[in-house]
């Protein structure tokens, strides 16, 4: 598996022969490095959490250059079929739809979702994170936490999907702070690795850099990868 942090909340996984984009905010997004075209290719699936504009970002574009396939709630499915995309998989919490590389399983997020652009916002449904499971022997299983707060949920979605690695907003204002963040790791998950996100684009709306979830990881700081924008593991 390779996953390549673009900034913000966007990721580029690879696993198999799939290649899924996550939160595909590149215009606009201070801390991207490249554009969503050079991001984008070979793109077979795009995964959006929530109906936010710093999460579809350039979803409508992305999904009308490479016919790859819309994997969110049902809610923004119809809303980006309404601008003309019509290859999409909708889905719900607790529901589990399979790819030929993965499973993606939709989990709980506390947050909330619209799309404010002009000034009237639109409900987007209920946002969500993900576990991709991917069907290789040696890639393992990865928990996309979305935009969220510390919820107890999180404990079950350990019990249940053991993911190995865990992608965790740190950002505070509109999600888990990193003291929250570390909470979370420390006591609901088992993480292998911990990959940071929502930090370090907008300054004064979220924390500047990870210091703070690391401080509060202690002696688990080790398990953090602390990823550059356009960086890329690969595991």
């Amino acid at each position: 598996m390779k996953i390549t942090y673009h900034g913000h909340s966007a990721f580029r996984v690879e696993t198999g022969k799939s290649v899924i984009l996550i939160d595909p905010f590149f215009t606009g997004n201070p801390a991207a490095k490249v554009g969503w075209q050079e991001a984008s290719q070979g793109l077979t699936h795009l995964l959006l959490t929530h109906g936010h504009g710093d999460h579809t970002g350039d979803s409508l574009e992305i999904l009308k250059a490479t016919g790859a396939t819309l994997v969110s709630n049902f809610e923004i499915c119809m809303w980006l079929n309404a601008k003309g995309i019509d290859n999409y998989s909708p889905g719900n919490h607790g529901g589990r739809i399979s790819f030929d590389d993965f499973d993606v399983v939709f989990t709980n997020a506390w947050h909330s979702s619209s799309d404010t652009n002009g000034g009237n916002p639109v409900y987007l449904g209920n946002p969500t994170g993900f576990v991709i499971e991917p069907k290789t022997e040696t890639d393992k299983t990865l928990y996309v936490a979305g935009d969220t707060g510390l919820s107890y949920d999180m404990k079950l979605i350990n019990e249940l999907y053991k993911p190995v690695i865990g992608i965790i907003p740190i950002g505070d204002r509109f999600t888990m702070g990193g003291d929250q963040a570390a909470y979370a790791c420390q006591h609901f998950f088992n993480f292998r690795m911990v990959i940071p996100c929502h930090y370090a684009s907008f300054k004064g709306f979220v924390a500047d850099d990870a210091s703070t979830f690391l401080k509060a990881m202690g002696p688990d700081a080790g398990k953090v990868r602390v990823m550059a924008p356009g960086e890329t593991v690969s595991l």
